[in-house]
């Protein structure tokens, strides 16, 4: 019999990008704020259509895992595609600057079509990567990161589009790029033949069958484990704390730096580049450091140096925010550790509860992305409206140094 001939699996993370450039859109939210806030709407109803996004993110990506297995990853590509692509195109033909209109179809509509692709190149790119898991978990979704930078700017800066072409077609333009980069992407999320290993890779041998990493636990086994919730209060509390970070990273600035003496073109530019240049950058590179670090020092040191340090660069941004350079060094450290997050709880969720079932399994993890989603842009929205944007940014990190004691206290699972 000929030999099947196997796919070179660094296209999984070429197809991987092109995804998560797309997807990564809901991060660039923030460049529409200000024309919004411009015909009336108030600074809660702009984070409530991004909170409401990441909520439906999150939900639906636990229905999505479910069918990863019977609908296989390349088709549940193409319908993330063509549901995030229609979000924003209605949005443009319909929605204009009506907030219900907008909640339905780039909240709802955007955030579920989000949700639908989002673990489709992790679960693909564990399968083939075995031996990086970490590495190639970052990859996988720096894109998502790298992406907001770059439909910030082209909206902006660089394209001018919502100057020169309004905000309706801004929107249109937007969804027929997502559809086409998603379905693209697509085409090579296949996973690997059953049995598959990497030329030279040994898998590593463990006589303990009860942990884990080795039996694989399912997801209603590891619902019942204590380690799941310390590991999902985590991640909600450093989501959290990132999300309001994005969700202001515009607004607040721009107060701060007007407070300190700049005046507003000046506190807008200064704004615009913290977000679309320092903090997208950071937050697509720290997804690849994280990732690879983590393969070294393992998950979980991984992580609580990345919550704890975050808790503290929270702490201190309403200082930092008061002036341009140091503004740009803290937005700097937010997204490069905000960005970690999404390789290090997937790889995290791999190694506790095992790799073969993450598909599965991590939507349930993902649930605190859509639940920090909403406590922490409705949190800095609120304290926002009521004059008090420092006290968001403190309990929000707070909350991170919590996290990283909670990780810390992570033990193997047992089945059982």
């Amino acid at each position: 019999m000929p030999k099947t001939k196997i796919m070179n699996r660094w296209l999984v993370v070429v197809g991987a990008i092109l995804i998560q450039l797309s997807l990564g859109a809901i991060y660039a939210w923030s460049v529409f704020t200000p024309a919004l806030k411009n015909v009336g709407w108030s600074k809660m109803q702009t984070q409530i259509i991004f909170a409401v996004g990441l909520a439906f993110f999150a939900i639906i990506m636990v229905w999505a895992g479910k069918k990863l297995s019977t609908w296989g990853p390349r088709k549940l590509t193409m319908i993330s595609g063509l549901v995030l692509g229609s979000g924003y195109a209605l949005a443009g033909l319909f929605g204009g600057t009506n907030f219900w209109f907008l909640l339905l179809f780039i909240g709802i509509i955007g955030g579920s079509g989000i949700g639908i692709g989002y673990v489709v190149p992790i679960a693909v790119g564990m399968r083939w990567f075995p031996d990086k898991k970490g590495m190639i978990t970052g990859l996988a979704v720096a894109g998502f990161g790298f992406g907001a930078m770059g439909w910030v700017k082209l909206a902006g800066s660089w394209g001018h589009l919502l100057a020169t072409l309004g905000l309706s077609t801004t929107f249109i333009i937007y969804g027929i790029a997502f559809a086409a980069l998603v379905i693209t992407g697509g085409m090579w999320m296949v996973f690997p033949p059953e049995g598959w290993l990497p030329k030279g890779y040994t898998p590593p041998e463990t006589t303990d069958t009860t942990n884990g990493t080795n039996g694989g636990f399912t997801s209603g086994e590891m619902l019942a484990t204590r380690q799941f919730y310390y590991i999902f209060l985590t991640f909600v509390f450093s989501a959290g704390a990132g999300l309001m970070s994005i969700g202001l990273m515009k607004l607040y600035p721009m107060e701060a730096l007007q407070g300190a003496g700049y005046s507003a073109a000046e506190a807008s530019a200064i704004a615009g580049t913290a977000m679309a240049i320092f903090f997208s950058l950071a937050n697509g590179i720290g997804r690849i450091a994280w990732g690879m670090m983590s393969d070294l020092m393992g998950r979980k040191a991984a992580i609580v140096i990345m919550t704890a340090t975050q808790g503290i660069c929270v702490i201190g941004f309403p200082t930092m925010a008061t002036n341009e350079l140091i503004l740009y060094v803290g937005a700097t450290f937010i997204g490069f550790n905000f960005g970690g997050n999404f390789a290090l709880f997937p790889t995290m969720t791999a190694d506790t509860f095992g790799a073969k079932s993450v598909g599965q399994n991590y939507p349930f993890v993902f649930l605190a992305y859509g639940v920090g989603g909403i406590f922490g842009p409705i949190l800095g929205g609120m304290l926002g409206d009521m004059g008090n944007f420092p006290l968001a940014f403190t309990i929000c990190g707070v909350l991170c140094l919590v996290g990283a004691v909670l990780t810390y206290n992570v033990q193997p699972p047992k089945h059982g």
